[in-house]
């Protein structure tokens, strides 16, 4: 097997990309640099396709950097003891390298010593598709030396980006109506990069390779057809509770325990996202139903039978997504929702540290008729019992502060929210 040649194919597709289709400036770039000081490592991980490899290689570029993805047929079966010759042709080719990039790298067995051995000298990026990246050998053998950084497909301001929509400061009325319509497209294509290149059908073999190559061939199911159904059923559904005992019992599967773990495979690829109910008393958080939130808006509306039919329910999950991209390192926030014994719910409850530091409820809406008193109440009474005063209302197209018991309550266009 020749690597210089696979090499040379892998790193002239990226700069192919680069020169003909342009970049965008993924947000998070500057703050994943920091992490980029060996001996440390930066661990890339993300779902199959939301741009790991570009995000990596504009990490590097301008730099000496060796970059391999393991991701390739022709180095499928590699085992450890062939990553030396890897670097070798690095050396080869580039005669030194600063960084090393080893893309999918959990497509080898046993490649946490290699990577162990080349922080010590070089800056090293590892990309994954799985959160267990981080997890057994990897913790073991670096003991702490390496940084997490999880990336997502665009968020709305890099569809913009994308879309070649100059953002501003302030938007004239033609501008913000613009704005709305591109919304509009980003929810129902979604964010994964490829779709500005393939269209929208897309998403449907994304999705397929993540349920295929993540979960039934990395875990070796056999119920295919049952965790199919499982995924599909959680997508169609997305901010809307669950419990695994109900799912038991709505696929016909004999053990819960089977429910959970499936879950957490469809977790561990990044497809979906458990939300837990807050509660100050742990147990009830934990034993109490999960919100479930899929990773991007564009494959769910594929996927899920009837989803793109319920506008709120689309806008939730986007709201879910762009929180998680605001969560760094410098921004630790967790995310709930919250509901009380009288059923009033608030759509998402963040936490930062021992507090609840803001509650939020999204609605589609054009005006303050089309809210229901009853979001409203919940968010009051919500403010009440976890004594927070800042109280926001994501709406579709509704703007205006209001004063309800001494509590301010915010109306702010989804739009303007996501350019926040």
């Amino acid at each position: 097997m020749d690597f210089k040649v696979i090499i040379r194919e892998q790193r002239e597709e990226l700069e192919s990309i680069d020169r003909l289709e342009g970049l965008v400036e993924r947000e998070g770039l500057a703050e994943a640099a920091k992490y980029l000081a060996f001996p440390n490592i930066l661990v890339v991980t993300g779902v199959r396709r939301c741009g790991k490899s570009i995000f990596s290689y504009m990490l590097s570029k301008g730099k000496s950097a060796g970059y391999v993805n393991f991701d390739d047929e022709r180095l499928a079966g590699l085992k450890a003891e062939d990553l030396n010759r890897l670097l070798e042709s690095f050396y080869e080719l580039y005669e030194d390298v600063e960084y090393v990039i080893l893309d999918e790298v959990q497509n080898v067995e046993h490649w946490e010593l290699f990577a162990n051995r080349l922080r010590r000298t070089k800056r090293v990026i590892l990309t994954g598709s799985n959160s267990n990246l981080l997890s057994g050998e990897l913790a073991t053998h670096l003991t702490g030396r390496y940084l997490d950084f999880r990336l997502f497909p665009f968020s709305y301001r890099e569809f913009l980006q994308k879309k070649g929509f100059a953002l501003k400061k302030a938007y004239t009325t033609k501008e913000s109506a613009e704005l709305l319509n591109l919304l509009k497209e980003y929810l129902d294509t979604g964010g994964f990069p490829e779709t500005f290149k393939f269209g929208k059908a897309i998403v449907a073999r994304i999705y397929d390779d993540i349920i295929t190559k993540d979960i039934l061939l990395r875990h070796k199911i056999t119920k295919t057809d049952e965790l199919k159904k499982l995924s599909r059923y959680l997508i169609t559904n997305v901010a809307q509770e669950h419990t695994y005992s109900r799912l038991a019992r709505t696929f016909d599967i004999k053990n819960v325990s089977t429910v959970s773990k499936w879950v957490g495979f469809l977790e561990d690829a990044f497809l979906i996202f458990p939300v837990e109910k807050f509660d100050y008393k742990l147990k009830q958080q934990f034993i109490a139903p999960k919100k479930i939130y899929c990773i991007d808006t564009g494959l769910a509306a594929s996927v899920g039978s009837g989803y793109s039919e319920n506008t709120g329910r689309v806008m939730e999950n986007a709201v879910y997504l762009e929180l998680s991209r605001r969560k760094t390192a410098e921004n630790p926030l967790e995310i709930y929702y919250w509901k009380d014994a009288t059923q009033k719910e608030v759509d998402y409850a963040i936490k930062k540290g021992k507090k609840i530091t803001q509650l939020i409820q999204v609605t589609y809406a054009n005006d303050k008729e089309e809210i229901k008193e009853r979001e409203i109440d919940a968010l009051a009474k919500a403010s009440e019992k976890l004594h927070c005063n800042d109280l926001l209302v994501i709406t579709w197209n509704y703007e205006a502060q209001e004063t309800i018991d001494d509590k301010k309550i915010r109306y702010l266009p989804m739009w303007k929210w996501l350019l926040e």
